[in-house]
């Protein structure tokens, strides 16, 4: 059980996000629930309340800012003085005509919601792990990252440096602190909705067959984040179907 420790997860309040914040709250750590839409992570606060009897909070961030990444941390150590696991699960890919066609203003949001927000949020998640009794971070990556497909290089471009920020953080923060990447594949969350039949046609090339659903990335992030990682920190888990491999 969690035992009073407290866990972040950042896009918590829908697809992957929302899936773990119900294994964290089920395994009885109080929970922040943090996205950019502050009502809905106060609704499923309430409800992994009522359902798990944990506290739980639901804050409104926007992770490409760096100034909500501060708020957030302060808000969670302001509360509760302590955080000991942090999921940077927010994300986007937006998708672009061309590459060509890219645009400033895209590309500087991609790279700051992919990478630039999860580096803050984790120095400072880690500063404070180091400084108490240890913890956990997971980088939310992709399997973009080790095979970046045009129409989302961008995307593909911060999560590469999200692996390698993931590691060097393994570095900086050991030994009572763990950093740890999970690098999913094709996920139905809500961003496939986006997707054509190619996609579909792709997952369904894969050794799985299929596309992933919300809850199977659970398990990793529990794996991760629980006693039986001990020994496990810098290491990126690939959960996609068998699509890409990558010597990550």
């Amino acid at each position: 059980m969690g035992d009073g420790r407290v866990a972040v997860v950042t896009g918590g309040s829908r697809g992957m996000g929302r899936e773990i914040c119900r294994d964290l709250a089920a395994r009885g750590f109080r929970v922040v629930v943090a996205s950019r839409k502050a009502p809905a992570c106060e609704e499923l606060a309430k409800e992994l309340a009522a359902e798990f009897g944990v506290e739980a909070l639901g804050i409104g961030c926007h992770v490409g800012h760096w100034a909500d990444c501060d708020a957030l941390m302060d808000r969670v150590l302001d509360t509760w003085g302590r955080i000991d696991v942090l999921v940077n699960n927010a994300g986007m890919s937006p998708l672009y005509p061309s590459l060509g066609e890219v645009g400033e203003e895209l590309f500087d949001k991609v790279i700051g919601v992919n990478l630039k927000g999860p580096f803050r949020l984790a120095v400072r998640a880690g500063e404070a792990m180091a400084a108490g009794a240890g913890g956990q971070i997971v980088n939310v990556s992709s399997v973009a990252a080790v095979a970046p497909a045009p129409g989302e290089l961008p995307y593909a471009t911060a999560k590469a440096g999200l692996n390698a920020m993931t590691l060097g953080l393994a570095r900086a923060f050991g030994p009572t602190v763990r950093v740890n990447g999970v690098m999913p594949g094709m996920f139905r969350t809500d961003i496939s909705k986006a997707w054509g039949q190619d996609m579909f046609d792709r997952a369904a090339a894969t050794p799985a067959g299929r596309v992933g659903e919300a809850e199977e990335i659970v398990g990793a992030v529990r794996y991760l984040t629980g006693p039986e990682s001990s020994y496990t920190t810098g290491s990126i888990l690939k959960v996609d179907g068998g699509a890409v491999w990558s010597p990550a």
